[in-house]
């Protein structure tokens, strides 16, 4: 559930009072652009990746950005604290009002900003995945883009989960491996990782780039592979991960078992994703106090 505060385009204010309204066309029609960053310590980790994909996804739909990452990141900062978060998630949405035809003469801005935080959700240590064919369409020119028109995955994974799964993995029109509902997705074999090109229609998850630059650099092997999933049946590790799960093993897809979840590779990653959470929050806060 989300937190009693939420910043909307200029205003710190309770939920009861904020108001969308009809008239706002990119509501309605779902033209809109939102990311969803970890909150450790009272500090949004890797911020300045999220409005980067932000700034990205704004330039391929061609929503104006009519705010800089410095001041939504003070806005931000103002919902943390009046929601009085030391662990959580925090949500930032940015919506085109004035795009499409059904919107109306109220006065608003070009674009909304809404910013919300609520507490991290709890998943067990091992995910079940289901499959989902055409789950992804990797050569739509909005492939990869997170908007607001999101019922293509809330769907997916309702569906999954009515079937007995937590998630789903998604394949794109040609059968391959583009990702889950709402993480990447990789293989372990032999120690090397993999986990599919965004050419495979998969979201540039933030967890995803930190692992691809840490990982290597500890001595594990990552890459980017275009994966079936045949491969992920055969696997000796298959993990996920998103903003709020951080690295999570999988211990069964559509039936077939993976043999350890979470296994030792998974283990490590995992280690080394949380310490590099700990240096980015640490110095933050060290850069707030001077």
């Amino acid at each position: 559930m989300i937190h009693k505060y939420v910043f909307h385009n200029e205003t710190l204010s309770t939920l009861e009072k904020m108001r969308w309204s009809p008239g706002q066309a990119g509501l309605i029609n779902g033209w809109g652009l939102f990311t969803t960053a970890q909150i450790q310590h009272g500090e949004a980790f890797a911020y300045e990746r999220h409005w980067r994909r932000l700034e990205k996804d704004a330039g391929i739909t061609h929503l104006p950005m009519i705010y800089s990452g410095a001041k939504v990141r003070v806005h931000l900062q103002e919902v943390i604290r009046a929601n009085k978060v030391q662990e959580g998630t925090a949500r930032i949405y940015l919506t085109w009002n004035t795009t499409g035809f059904w919107r109306s003469e109220e006065k608003m801005p070009e674009v909304d900003l809404v910013i919300t935080t609520a507490d991290l959700p709890v998943y067990s240590e091992s995910a079940r995945l289901g499959v989902r064919e055409h789950g992804r369409h990797a050569s739509s020119p909005l492939a990869g883009v997170k908007t607001t028109s999101w019922l293509n995955n809330v769907w997916s994974v309702a569906e999954a989960q009515r079937e007995g799964f937590d998630e789903v993995v998604l394949l794109n029109e040609r059968g391959e491996v583009s990702e889950c509902t709402a993480a990447n997705i990789y293989v372990v074999r032999k120690a090397k990782v993999v986990t599919p090109p965004l050419s495979s229609g998969c979201l540039e998850g933030v967890t995803r780039s930190v692992l691809l630059e840490i990982a290597p650099r500890a001595g594990v092997s990552m890459s980017e592979k275009t994966l079936t999933l045949a491969e992920l049946y055969g696997a000796e590790e298959v993990f996920i991960t998103s903003t709020n799960r951080n690295l999570i093993g999988v211990g069964e897809i559509n039936g077939h078992k993976i043999a350890t979840a979470p296994g030792p590779v998974t283990h490590q990653l995992n280690d080394l994703f949380d310490a590099y959470v700990a240096d980015y929050v640490t110095r933050r806060l060290a850069a707030a106090s001077h």
